[in-house]
């Protein structure tokens, strides 16, 4: 499988950033965060992302819906060092909009991840509101 474009691993170009710290809980018998855990750790940057940007509140209550999500893990996490989550909007469709994520742990690169999320009425796939385009304008990834 291939790595993602190089350019997306660089945290610089994310104009979001938050750090998690991963749980105790969150370790495999490898003693090093399980992928599943980090991928409870990218749904977790993502609302606090959608928050910031005020894509959630852009919505006016439209529901939205992941309809691809995917994860390349690219090296070993620890407990109890931070997760510093690096998110941005990699493009804004018709009726979705993509976000980039990139976690880095001190100067490693951890994992990188893509989600879609569809707006939804009537449980069909419905334009974006102007207010979530004007929104993202500021928190687009510029690559």
């Amino acid at each position: 499988m291939p790595k993602p474009d190089p350019a997306l691993l660089e945290p610089a170009l994310y104009p979001f950033r938050c750090e998690i710290e991963p749980r105790f809980t969150d370790l495999d018998p490898n003693q090093h965060i399980n992928n599943v855990a980090l991928t409870d750790i990218l749904q977790e940057a993502r609302v606090r992302f959608h928050a910031a940007s005020n894509f959630r509140h852009s919505l006016h209550g439209m529901p939205t819906m992941i309809v691809n999500f995917s994860v390349d893990f690219l090296g070993q996490a620890y407990h109890p060092e931070p997760l510093s989550n690096h998110l941005g909007a990699m493009a804004i469709g018709r009726t979705s909009h993509t976000i980039g994520q990139l976690i880095t742990q001190g100067r490693e690169i951890i994992a990188f991840a893509r989600t879609v999320i569809v707006c939804v009425q009537d449980n069909q796939p419905t334009e974006n509101p102007a207010s979530l385009l004007e929104a993202a304008e500021s928190w687009m990834i510029e690559v």
